[in-house]
């Protein structure tokens, strides 16, 4: 597997698609919970995508981590609260969740962070 971010949510984008072909119904279900999830409610979207961050890194999933970095910064999260959630995921999760924040780092690198 690519370490390229970019590559990464290509590959896992490009596999939804086929996913979508294979049974269009179970991918329109799923997108319906992501939509269902993501939206905003109690909770900003920023909050939302600051978490996502933090459980990608816990699960130690390389493309929850860039989707979710690039999406935080579409909602206006800075670098260092995208670097935050990604250090409460390294208490939570222990030395291998530390290992991905490399992930977050490169995702806020090649999305431009700021």
């Amino acid at each position: 597997m690519s370490n390229d971010i970019k590559e990464i949510q290509a590959d896992v984008l490009s596999a939804f698609g086929t996913l979508g072909k294979e049974n269009p119904e179970w991918m329109k279900t799923f997108k319906d919970f992501v939509g269902a999830s993501e939206k905003e409610g109690a909770l900003t979207l920023k909050t939302k995508e600051l978490i996502s961050v933090a459980l990608g890194v816990c699960a130690k999933c390389t493309f929850c981590i860039s989707l979710h970095v690039k999406n935080a910064i579409g909602t206006g999260a800075t670098r260092k609260e995208i670097m935050e959630a990604g250090y409460v995921a390294g208490l939570m999760g222990g030395g291998p969740a530390v290992c991905y924040l490399k992930y977050v780092i490169d995702a806020c690198d090649e999305f431009g962070a700021e």
